[in-house]
């Protein structure tokens, strides 16, 4: 009776989890530069190491030579692994892990208490940046904030209204943020 119960209780979350708008379930993590991954090959001792993925976005690793890893999950750079180095071993057991999200970073700037460089471990909006960097200082002004990103070489500054989001209102403004994104409180 008790294992029926449980079991039913599995199948519920299971069918609450996928019937949430792909928008509700969680994105999975793609690399940036500046992570560190764990990479190991099963049986292979020579080839456990720590990779820092460069600022072009490539990792080195024996018998793969570069491999794009930025923008993409750890699973893709695991398949692309097991695909280059089954040519000189076959049936290959790759692993790779995060160790670091250190290319996760987001920078809020001007008129806050603590202005800085903030590596986060996962996806945060406008407003957690701003408690990150100690709230805004007296002389912040909330209407003027922007959120600065380059995207394909080209910068765009997003306006986001702190006064209106704090009173509940132009809630889609806070968006989550990427890596990279500078938060900008004027005077």
């Amino acid at each position: 009776m008790l294992l029926q119960r449980f079991e039913l209780k599995r199948l519920f979350l299971v069918l609450v989890l996928f019937a949430l708008p792909a928008s509700a379930r969680a994105e999975p993590y793609l690399l940036n530069a500046g992570d560190v991954l764990d990479i190991s090959v099963w049986k292979e001792e020579n080839m456990q190491r720590q990779v820092l993925i460069l600022p072009d976005g490539t990792i080195s690793f024996p018998l793969a030579g570069h491999v794009t890893a930025a923008g993409h999950t750890a699973a893709e750079v695991q398949a692309e692994l097991i695909k280059r180095i089954k040519t000189y071993i076959p049936e290959p057991i790759v692993t790779v892990s995060v160790a670091s999200v250190g290319g996760n970073a987001i920078y809020v700037i001007g008129q806050v208490k603590l202005p800085g460089r903030f590596n986060v471990t996962s996806q945060i909006d406008v407003l957690q940046a701003l408690s990150l960097a100690g709230g805004l200082t007296p002389f912040g002004d909330e209407d003027g904030i922007k959120v600065l990103r380059r995207e394909n070489n080209k910068q765009t500054a997003m306006a986001f209204d702190y006064s209106a989001v704090k009173r509940g209102k132009k809630l889609e403004a806070n968006i989550l943020l990427r890596p990279g994104d500078v938060v900008v409180v004027p005077d």
